[in-house]
């Protein structure tokens, strides 16, 4: 037996110290020795698994918490690539994640090893080591670009982002695509499913090792702010890279366990506060609705409230800069005792006209002061020592507010020496700008709130803001930063303490909760390596706020990952083009979208046996002596369906009257518009335009401009009277709307008839045969057997539960189908609508393979949520005539979208009349794709968006900055993002094959989008 450690000292024997120094010799000889030797710091054990089984030729997936040094294998991969003499390729999701990876990669290995493709920037393409976003590669692959040759490594940072489901599914094409001698590293946030996921992996692209790591490098704690005062979330503080990610679930207690067993619950003061406030509501709001919106500072506290009290039996009176440095171990250990006399000596020293002896009951009788004001919240966090820190608010509005309420209260954090540094760097990035778009762009403001250590960073800034903003915080010079959610998809920006104002956001559509695996991104940006012992998560108090959900989402430190993966027009080009049709579909069935489908059968079959043996009970109790109770049953639901039908068939006649009632009117008519949403009387001033779908725009008698649809309508409308408008009616301006207004009750008051002989709108209901097949199902039912007998309807009722659960068992029985070649089945919808329009064909024969046609190899180049209608615009000649201006405004038509549900009325006014054309023919064109779409299926091509046209229009034709945005809602940053984009538009149109002249306008077009301010900024597409 092999000499162990001595039992009394646990110090190794003196064989074990041999044998480890034995293997360190060995290690350093290897490529992981050489790499470690170059490092400042010794490897975590994750760090040097994940590099041992890169070594040895195995693929790797690493999911490990934000900060916690995932990028060091990575890193490992590029020094494997160069000592094996091969390329590596580094992969980013956003362009600003590119950048400092690029600059990182070139401080070490220097400029001529190292290059940066982003689709608008490309620098050093061919070199050894190149950084990417993930498109770009994807792009490369279809294309079968030459830059592939003598690839040996890719790494894929952030894969988690594969889940987005807007671009994620170019992750998993890339990982289908590239050749199988290349390895793999992926690098992922911690989720729940990493095995899952590194076992598709592992089926793609060979063996694949998974290694999953939930330390933390630096701890994390988190807190509830509630007046001027931090709560520890949970009774008994311990980090959380020592407990274990079992979920906690919004209750009575949210419970974990450390290490050592100890049990963990929600700090009872919490409770006992978010208790206290709810009868405080009721008795204060009975009857009124809840007010939970924050509203900035003026929905906080109007004094500081609260001073020292709010500690309770279990909670904090916060503790000092000093105490939050470097604590010992029993700091984190304290016993609730410990904890107690902490808060009561505290609340004893406070002072303040709100304190009555301090306590809980303090801050009982105080609990309309729990809400914390931005200033208020900087205030604490700075008496703490928490600063710096990051406020994450889901507004970019909120965000610039926020900044202006800390500066409107007097606060100042930096030192006279920080605000030379800070004003140094700011000058430099002012100079690099046209000293004429300083005050549009807001830069004086700015600058002063950097100066004070404030700053705002969203998508709506101009990028070489945010560059700036990201630097400063880096040194630590800034020392409060409010940002969107975009911050945290890992823009190197740690801090000590980050801190979420709500738990919900807007997801374009709704205000929902957010997910624990949002939760976790955004608090894992506390705690810098190498600069903080810990890291300090707080949520803000709001009224309604529930703290058990709060610590479930705090204990769920994993999430699942979920494909968003599925089939683009462009795509599907690509790939008949470079595979042929069987081998394409082979391909997508290996998707990780139809991996996981195929997975969760097993569950919805074992659910179908289940209910299946329910029926068999169900056909028993609803056996009838008199007859075949269940041919009874099915007669009822035949006679219900007749009935519902003969009532969907006079809606459908009514829906039709509807529609051909507002396609018929004119600008001019007035009308009522009673329904849903009441407008009352209205004049009409742009026409239906499409009558399959038509929407009239109306002025009302508020002198609101408004969009009326069939879904606003309940019955036909007719004109109640007309007036006389001009023929380009003008509605932008509010002074425009009155006049228009005034007009239609000037007309109203006149009694003047709209223009036109029309009739008079109506409806006719035509019976289908629906009418007729119920009043014979109604007689059949009443001479059924069964119809006599006195348990009739105890029969029926567990007649309708049979059916019920029928249904129930069809439907899983049509998922467990419809989860069977999901992928290849929505593949072979888009390609038999791209066969309809011309991209894809076949001979005919039985051993045909489709092909694709030259229309087909212009598609291949164009990428976009709207590349099939782009194709189709430029076969049908639309660009052709467009000079580059106009050219650029119909490329802004196509990328834009609109923040938020923009109302579309009818067909507004263009800057040229060629454009108008266009705009008009791309509507139809939508129109009759979208159409198209429903028939086949698939998810409709979204809507052409105008609002970008004039802005762009104005730009390329040389207009300063200002003059651009005058008129529009458009942010400056928003602009430069989304004229970026026009021109990555106008990019691969100036390559699509077949149109040499209109590929010559489009890189004019391009280079006249490409100066100013456009042209200098450099970073990332991403909303937020």
């Amino acid at each position: 037996m092999a000499p162990s450690a001595d039992d009394t000292t646990g110090q190794p024997s003196p064989a074990e110290r041999y044998a480890a120094a034995r293997r360190r010799a060995a290690e350093s000889k290897t490529e992981l020795g050489r790499f470690a030797a170059t490092l400042g710091f010794a490897l975590d054990p994750f760090q040097a698994d994940s590099c041992r089984r890169l070594e040895e030729g195995h693929g790797v997936l690493v999911a490990a918490p934000t900060g916690a040094g995932k990028t060091v294998v990575g890193e490992f991969a590029i020094h494997l690539a160069l000592a094996h003499g091969q390329k590596a390729f580094y992969t980013t999701p956003i362009k600003a994640l590119s950048n400092q990876k690029f600059q990182e990669l070139t401080a070490t290995y220097g400029a001529d090893r190292v290059g940066l493709l982003t689709g608008d920037t490309s620098i050093n393409s061919e070199a050894e080591v190149v950084v990417m976003t993930t498109e770009v590669l994807r792009n490369m692959l279809y294309a079968d670009s030459d830059t592939l040759r003598n690839l040996g490594y890719v790494v894929m940072d952030e894969v988690h982002y594969l889940a987005d489901r807007f671009r994620g599914a170019v992750w998993e094409e890339v990982i289908i695509h590239l050749p199988e001698h290349v390895q793999l590293v992926s690098l992922s946030a911690t989720v729940s499913n990493a095995e899952e996921f590194g076992a598709w992996l592992d089926t793609v692209r060979g063996s694949t090792s998974v290694v999953v790591s939930e330390h933390r490098p630096v701890p994390l704690w988190q807190y509830v702010m509630a007046g001027n005062q931090l709560y520890d979330l949970f009774a008994t503080e311990v980090a959380f890279d020592e407990v274990a990610p079992a979920g906690a679930e919004s209750g009575d207690e949210a419970e974990l366990k450390d290490t050592s067993g100890s049990r963990l619950v929600l700090n009872p003061e919490l409770a006992r506060l978010a208790e206290d406030q709810r009868r405080r509501e009721e008795r204060s709001d009975w009857g009124r609705p809840g007010r939970s919106t924050y509203r900035g500072g003026r929905g906080g506290p109007r004094g500081r409230g609260g001073g020292k009290s709010g500690g309770g039996r279990s909670g904090r009176s916060g503790r000092s800069g000093r105490d939050r440095g470097h604590p010992g171990p029993a700091a984190h250990g304290r016993d609730e005792q410990a904890t107690t006399a902490r808060y009561d000596a505290g609340s004893a020293g406070s002072s303040g006209s709100d304190q009555s002896g301090g306590g809980y009951g303090s801050a009982q009788r105080h609990a309309g002061n729990l809400r914390v004001s931005r200033p208020g919240m900087v205030r604490v966090l700075e008496r703490e020592g928490l600063l710096p820190c990051i406020t994450f608010i889901f507004s970019r509005a909120g965000c610039d507010g926020a900044v202006e309420q800390c500066l409107g209260a007097g606060l100042d954090l930096t030192t006279p020496a920080e605000k030379q540094q800070i004003q140094a760097a700011v000058d430099e990035a002012g100079q690099a700008l046209p000293a004429e778009d300083l005050d549009v762009l807001g830069f004086w403001g700015w600058r002063d709130g950097l100066s004070r250590g404030f700053a705002a960073h969203h998508a709506g800034m101009l990028p070489p803001f945010k560059e700036v903003v990201e630097q400063l915080f880096a040194q630590g010079l800034v020392k409060v930063v409010f940002a969107t959610e975009t911050l945290a998809l890992g823009v190197n920006m740690p801090a000590r303490t980050v801190v979420l104002e709500k738990l919900e956001k807007f997801n374009g559509e709704a205000h929902v909760n957010i997910t624990a695996g949002e939760y976790t991104q955004l608090t894992g940006r506390a705690g810098r390596r190498g600069i903080d012992v810990e890291g300090h998560g707080v949520v803000l108090w709001r009224p309604g706020l529930d703290p058990a959900a709060v610590a479930g989402l705090a204990s769920r430190r994993t999430y699942p990952l979920n494909s968003s993966f599925r089939p683009t027009y462009n795509m599907s080009v690509n790939l008949i083009a470079q595979f042929g049709l069987e081998r394409s579909r082979s391909i997508l069935e290996s998707s990780f979208a139809q991996f996981q489908a195929d997975r969760s059968v097993v569950g919805l079959a074992r659910e179908v046996r289940k209910r299946e043996s329910s029926l068999a009970g169900y056909e028993q109790s609803m056996t009838c002596h008199l007859g075949d109770f269940t041919e009874y049953a099915r007669l009822r639901k035949e006679l219900s369906a007749a009935e519902k039908d003969t009532s969907k068939g006079r809606n459908r006649a009514r829906q039709r009257a509807v529609k051909d009632s507002l396609a018929n009117l004119l600008p001019g008519d007035i009308i009522e518009v009673p329904g849903p949403r009441k407008l009352g009387t209205a004049v009409v001033v742009f026409p239906a335009g499409n009558p399959a779908n038509p929407r009239v725009g109306v002025i009302t008698n508020e002198a609101q401009l408004r969009r009326i649809s069939t879904d606003d309508l309940t019955d036909p409308v007719d004109p109640v009277g007309g007036t006389q408008l001009p023929q380009n009616v003008q509605v932008k301006t509010p002074t425009q709307r009155k006049d228009v207004a005034s007009s239609m009750r000037a007309a109203l008051r006149e009694h003047r008839k709209a223009p036109g002989d029309r009739p008079r709108a109506g409806f006719r209901f035509q019976d289908d045969g629906s009418a007729e097949r119920a009043t014979e199902l109604r007689r059949q039912l009443e001479r059924h057997p069964c119809h006599g007998c006195k348990d009739r309807e105890d029969h029926a009722r567990w007649a309708e539960r049979w059916w019920k659960l029928r249904q129930e068992v069809d439907h899983l029985t049509s998922r467990i189908q419809g989860r069977t070649n999901t992928i290849a089945k929505a593949f072979d919808r888009l390609v038999a609508l791209l066969t309809d329009y011309g991209y894809v064909t076949t001979t005919g024969t039985a051993e045909a393979t489709p092909g694709v046609t030259d229309a087909g190899q212009s598609l291949r180049r164009i990428y976009g949520e709207r590349d099939l209608l782009t194709s189709l615009l430029l076969e049908d000649g639309v660009a052709k005539d467009l000079d580059p201006e106009e050219l650029a405004g119909l490329a802004a038509l196509l990328v834009f979208h609109a923040k938020g549900a923009a109302e579309n009325i009818g067909i507004p006014q263009m800057p040229t009349t060629r454009i108008q054309r266009a705009l008009e023919r791309t509507e139809e064109r939508w129109y009759e794709l979208q159409q198209a779409e429903r028939g086949a299926r698939l998810e409709p091509t979204p809507e052409p968006d105008p609002g970008l046209v004039w802005p762009i229009h104005r730009w390329a034709r040389g207009r300063n900055l200002r003059d651009t945005l005058k008129g529009t809602d458009l942010a400056a940053g928003d602009f430069v993002r989304w004229a970026r984009q026009v021109i990555d538009l106008l990019d691969q149109l100036s390559k699509v094959p077949g149109h040499p002249g209109l590929n010559a306008q489009c890189r004019r077009a391009a280079n006249l989008v490409r100066r100013g301010v456009v042209a200098y900024s450099s970073v990332d597409t991403l909303d937020g």
